[in-house]
């Protein structure tokens, strides 16, 4: 462990965007600019065009958009804070930003291959698993949860535990018509349901979706990062090209712990946390805030300090 403090990025998962504020960031912040231009290139659309005009909050527009403000806002706060990363981390949809960040893929692979992803994804999920979504919910304490597991359980219902948050924060991938019994009975027990994501991630039942990956990407090489990378699957630190390969394409069929990756941060002498886009969740949970000093990077944040001046 270091004798001084160090910085981790934190690349967040992605969830629904304000469209407005990402958009406004995308188009005036200076860090942007390059990075947009990039994937203009790459993909053969203008990207914050066709964000601004299609619908739905996964859309192949909207995870390129949002993983080209994570990489700006990245850019951004290293010079706005004069730091940069000892450690990446990328709970979810972030590992494929923190992937670039790393240097484990260049810029120009990087979103091709997020796009490879979204398109992958919603042709899968077009055929494939119709009636599966995931489900999160807070003010669920682990007793509670074995309550409601065991209750799926008994009921013969499917599951798999999509994402570890929190002590009290899950996410559950499930059949759609399992959704409206799951949230009576978080509420039972006093709990709060959240949003219901689709697609749906992080279940071994998607191995054929990870195949089809696995060989549309086979092309692209993978180098050992510059900044280690810290799996949001177990916390290991990932220091070779192909560990960062396996974290991307494991992102479909293995559970987010995002507390084993806090644990593994601070650890590692981490003890300050830039939490580099969009975020309304891995920035604010308790697990982050309580072991982390966390500096928020995020496209309103940027957009006030440009009207200060900073």
């Amino acid at each position: 462990m270091s004798s001084s403090p160090l910085t981790a990025f934190v690349f967040p998962g992605m969830g629904p965007l304000d469209k407005q504020a990402v958009a406004h960031y995308m188009t005036t912040g200076p860090e942007a600019a390059e990075i947009t231009a990039v994937a203009d290139q790459v993909l053969g659309y203008p990207l914050l065009e066709r964000f601004q005009e299609t619908e739905g909050d996964y859309s192949e527009a909207g995870q390129l958009t949002f993983m080209a403000a994570c990489l700006a806002l990245a850019a951004w706060a290293g010079k706005k804070h004069g730091r940069q990363p000892d450690f990446c981390v990328g709970p979810s949809f972030g590992g494929r930003v923190a992937a670039v960040h790393s240097g484990a893929l260049p810029l120009d692979d990087g979103l091709w291959l997020a796009a490879e992803l979204a398109r992958l994804t919603a042709e899968y999920f077009g055929e494939e698993h119709t009636d599966i979504v995931t489900h999160s919910f807070v003010r669920v304490p682990e007793p509670a949860l074995a309550e409601v597991l065991a209750g799926l359980a008994d009921a013969g219902e499917w599951y798999d535990l999509a994402c570890v948050i929190d002590h009290d924060f899950y996410m559950l991938t499930l059949h759609e018509a399992a959704v409206e019994p799951l949230q009576a009975r978080l509420r039972a027990l006093g709990g709060l349901p959240l949003y219901t994501m689709r697609p749906p991630m992080h279940s071994p039942a998607f191995a054929a979706l990870r195949d089809r990956v696995e060989k549309a990407v086979s092309g692209l090489f993978f180098a050992d990062p510059h900044t280690p990378v810290v799996s949001d699957h177990d916390g290991k630190v990932l220091t070779t090209g192909a560990e960062v390969k396996d974290l991307v394409l494991d992102g479909f069929v293995r559970s987010v712990n995002w507390p084993d990756a806090v644990s593994t941060l601070v650890r590692s002498g981490v003890r300050d946390a830039i939490v580099c886009g969009p975020d309304a969740l891995f920035g604010r949970v308790g697990v982050t805030r309580k072991n982390l000093t966390v500096t928020p990077a995020t496209p309103q944040v940027a957009a006030q300090a440009a009207a200060r001046g900073g």
